[in-house]
């Protein structure tokens, strides 16, 4: 009767991993990882025009906030690696806005081309 209890948990179990593991398989769709990438394209150049034209720096941090978001949602597996340094450079380009550095706005220029390249290798793929 144990032998019996335990297969049947075993079963159980190994269903619901089934069954979970197909619905996050799914992933988002094209459009929206498409949509996500060429938004936070459009929200650093949004950033890099308000360093540029001296804009507060509370401006340029909700744009990069906003680009954080979707860079979560823009995934390709092509770009990955370069999404991830994207990722770490967004965070230099942050903190150097908070703080004011002069270098601010080179890092968020560095940042948008990362962003361009992974639109590129995202656009060659589909």
């Amino acid at each position: 009767m144990k032998k019996f209890k335990k297969a049947l948990v075993s079963l159980i179990m190994t269903s619901a991993l089934v069954m979970s593991s197909s619905a996050f398989a799914e992933g988002m769709s094209e459009a929206s990882v498409r949509a996500a990438g060429e938004g936070a394209l459009a929200k650093i150049e949004e950033a890099v025009s308000l360093q540029e034209a001296g804009a507060d720096k509370a401006e340029v941090n909700k744009a990069l906030s906003e680009v954080r978001q979707m860079q979560k949602e823009f995934r390709y597996e092509g770009s990955e690696r370069l999404r991830q340094k994207a990722g770490d450079k967004l965070r230099v380009a942050r903190t150097q806005v908070e703080s004011g550095d002069a270098d601010a706005a080179a890092s968020l220029k560095e940042l948008r081309d990362m962003f361009k390249e992974m639109m590129q290798i995202y656009n060659a793929a589909h």
